[in-house]
């Protein structure tokens, strides 16, 4: 009569005199001890001779399981394997998964540090979110849906966050999986729009003149680190990107020919082009750099303290909260919800309004269209400077009291 999960219960444990054994079907029995052990086994012959290999403790293991698990190893055997051989693999194979953290950090120092900016921060970001949940679990054994779960965590408090960590985690897998370090990257097929309901919206916001006042009063009134105050004066005046200047180095500035130069790896179409940006340095902003110049105690010109490092990839970020919340509590203006990048877009906007087309795309570093940027290889910095200084003017007009406070123009 087979084995029944009322016959596991009832002998589970209990003690009798000797070894028994109970014949299950097609070769699988229960092998229990005088203490009531149960063990699961598979008998089969393999080249003319018995054999028998333990399938697993009862109840560690079910009988539907053993069962599931006997059919494999029967499957082995048709195909010639023995399934003792089989069983000692996938012991050593288990014993010898490496976990997660361990090939994140291993392609983070093998790939990651070398071909991406934000290197520390994808680390940061991993060490915050992802190793706490799952960072010990080998790497193979984790499923499409706990990885989904815990990036569905995450999305809850930043769907940025989740998006990031979901591109470096697939990029982590591809890279792991051509190394046979994992059998399949899991998320291949996932995406942040299908699975995780996460949609890019384009913003369009940029300040407007009213805006662009108060923004100066709260530069002028807030507790800000000056450097802070003058770090976002310069993205509003360049519309630069700002981790072009969180990166600038004090030797990209030269006052004797008045350029600043932003080396290729420091931009994002000098990852493609290989040329470096030239901008303009004017009266106005030499004043300014020249200050940070005076700031700053490394080769850097917006530093971490005490550090030759700069400042950190997330440290400009809070900066338009901080100048909102200053306009709340101190002038009640609710002023409606802007990034750092939006005063690149108001440089951009403005710059429309003074210059033609194709030179307010080259002051923002952008790549010109076509053939283009082939067959034109003027650097335009004349025409950017002009620009340059018919915008400071404007801004001198929209608060001058504050922008003299500041002694920046």
């Amino acid at each position: 009569m087979p084995i029944t999960d009322a016959w596991l219960k009832a002998n589970n444990g209990k003690a009798r005199e000797g070894l028994t054994e109970k014949a299950d079907r097609d070769g699988i029995s229960a092998r229990v001890t005088p203490k009531g052990k149960i063990t699961f086994q598979l008998r089969y012959r393999i080249n003319s001779k018995q054999n028998r290999v333990d399938l697993g403790i009862y109840p560690l293991i079910g009988l539907k399981s053993a069962r599931d698990l006997a059919d494999k190893y029967r499957s082995e055997l048709a195909a010639g394997h023995d399934p003792r051989v089989t069983k000692k693999i996938a012991i050593e194979k288990n014993s010898q998964a490496v976990s997660f953290e361990e090939i994140f950090r291993k392609w983070h120092d093998s790939y990651c540090v070398e071909n991406k900016k934000n290197a520390h921060e994808i680390m940061r970001s991993f060490e915050i979110y992802m190793f706490p949940k799952m960072g010990i679990l080998p790497t193979d054994k984790i499923s499409t849906d706990k990885w989904l779960t815990a990036l569905e965590e995450i999305k809850a408090s930043s769907s940025s966050v989740a998006e990031r960590l979901l591109i470096n985690t697939k990029q982590m897998l591809s890279w792991a999986k051509r190394r046979n370090l994992v059998e399949k990257n899991e998320l291949a097929g996932i995406t942040a729009k299908r699975d995780l309901s996460i949609t890019k919206k384009r913003s369009f916001r940029s300040l407007s003149d009213d805006e662009v006042k108060m923004f100066f009063f709260a530069v002028e009134g807030s507790r800000i680190a000056y450097k802070n105050k003058l770090f976002m004066i310069l993205c509003l005046i360049y519309g630069c990107r700002n981790g072009e200047l969180r990166i600038a180095k004090k030797k990209h500035f030269d006052f004797k020919a008045m350029v600043w130069t932003i080396p290729p790896e420091n931009h994002k179409t000098g990852q493609s082009s290989g040329q470096p940006l030239l901008r303009p340095i004017i009266k106005e902003t030499k004043l300014i750099i020249e200050q940070c110049f005076h700031l700053s105690n490394s080769d850097y010109l917006f530093n971490n303290v005490g550090t030759n490092e700069p400042i950190s990839q997330g440290a400009p970020l809070s900066l338009p909260y901080n100048i909102m919340q200053w306009l709340r509590k101190n002038k009640d203006y609710e002023m409606v919800h802007w990034s750092i990048h939006d005063l690149r877009k108001t440089a951009r906007t403005n710059f429309s309004t003074i210059t033609q087309p194709h030179i307010a795309e080259i002051m923002l570093g952008h790549a010109l269209p076509g053939e283009w940027r082939t067959y034109d290889r003027h650097d335009y910095l004349k025409e950017q400077a002009l620009c340059l200084e018919e915008w400071c003017q404007r801004l001198k007009l929209l608060k001058n009291p504050v922008l003299a406070g500041l002694d920046v123009f």
